[in-house]
């Protein structure tokens, strides 16, 4: 999906139908987990939806992202498509890892989405190689990693930065501060006031900004892509959000109270976003809610249509598990089904 120019009267029409898609996907997908109709977990991106949507309207077809194990958001506004999605969700064949990648593990290369990723800080380390991939074969590309708060206290996210940094490389790292890692405040994670301020031992531009403000993180990413481009290396991002579910569905979270999560609802980036629209004129409250219908009732039938699509056959297990271009491995695994899995 091209970026869009939420300056522009049809990009912001567009980078709310994003936000609006993102909402819808996430409360059905919570709706299922809880009716006992997904396989796994599930870690939903509501409330979040402006950071995705401003992040990869930014970006072009050609850029690179990786994301966490919140990431349904960041596919929906890289540009895959929910149907697809959703079977991936049901472990159905037609999902985008054939079923075999689930709600954590989505990834469509062709895209630019690298994956979706269970470990906590894995995405930086992938973005930092899809960088320098691109500065070697001297593409016009960029790689943004999406990670959250609790993910700055691993040691790969500043081994990645630290390359990109010292390597030049055309890299965005950009922290979603929902401020909770997990269930610890993220305050009592780390000794700064602002996260970007981790950019400054490495040189590179850090900023803070409004995670909860489409058009903020737009231009915020669109400057750092800039920079890239320009040879000037990676920037760090942090932007302030918040997850209104726990941080996994059934998490009971002992750890706020619902009067603060009001308190962020009250900044919701849709609400807030479509009203700056029917105010200027771009967006009538009648087309807002035509819009809203819209994408409902795909979800809708994404879900009914998942629900009813075939699993992958058993015999297809030890398929999609290396990359085609390296043969000497898909011929390991060919031996292994061959072998019943039991070669070593």
């Amino acid at each position: 999906m091209v970026a869009i120019d939420i300056e522009s009267e049809e990009g912001q029409r567009e980078a709310l139908r994003r936000m609006l898609t993102i909402r819808a996907f996430d409360t059905k997908a919570g709706d299922l987990f809880g009716d006992g109709e997904l396989p796994g977990f599930v870690h939903l991106y509501i409330g979040e939806e402006a950071v995705a949507v401003g992040a990869c309207s930014a970006l072009e077809e050609e850029d690179y992202i990786t994301s966490t194990h919140r990431g349904h958001g960041h596919c929906i506004a890289k540009g895959l498509e929910p149907e697809q999605m959703m079977s991936e969700l049901y472990g159905k064949r037609d999902g985008y890892c054939n079923g075999k990648g689930g709600s954590m593990h989505i990834a469509d290369v062709d895209a630019g989405m690298l994956g979706a990723n269970g470990i906590v800080g894995a995405g930086p380390p992938l973005a930092t190689g899809a960088a320098l991939t691109s500065h070697l074969r001297g593409e016009d590309t960029v790689a943004l990693a999406f990670f959250g708060d609790g993910a700055v206290a691993q040691g790969q996210i500043h081994e990645a930065i630290n390359i990109a940094a010292t390597w030049n490389l055309p890299a965005i790292f950009l922290v979603e501060n929902n401020q909770f890692g997990e269930g610890t405040p993220v305050e009592k994670q780390h000794n700064v006031q602002h996260l970007s301020e981790t950019a400054e031992a490495y040189n590179i531009p850090g900023f803070t900004v409004d995670g909860m403000d489409v058009t903020a993180v737009f231009e915020a990413v669109r400057e750092a892509r800039k920079r890239a481009l320009d040879g000037e290396g990676p920037t760090f991002i942090e932007a302030d959000t918040y997850r209104y579910r726990g941080h996994f569905e059934g998490d009971q979270q002992p750890y706020r109270t619902k009067e603060d999560v009001a308190i962020w609802q009250d900044r919701d980036a849709i609400e807030s976003f479509k009203q700056k629209l029917v105010d200027a004129g771009t967006i009538t409250e009648a087309e807002f809610d035509e819009m809203e219908s819209e994408i409902h009732d795909r979800i809708e039938k994404a879900a009914a249509d998942a629900k009813e699509a075939p699993y992958p056959d058993p015999s297809e297990a030890y398929e999609d598990m290396f990359s085609a271009t390296v043969p000497e491995i898909n011929e390991f695994a060919r031996q292994m089904r061959a072998d019943g899995g039991e070669r070593q």
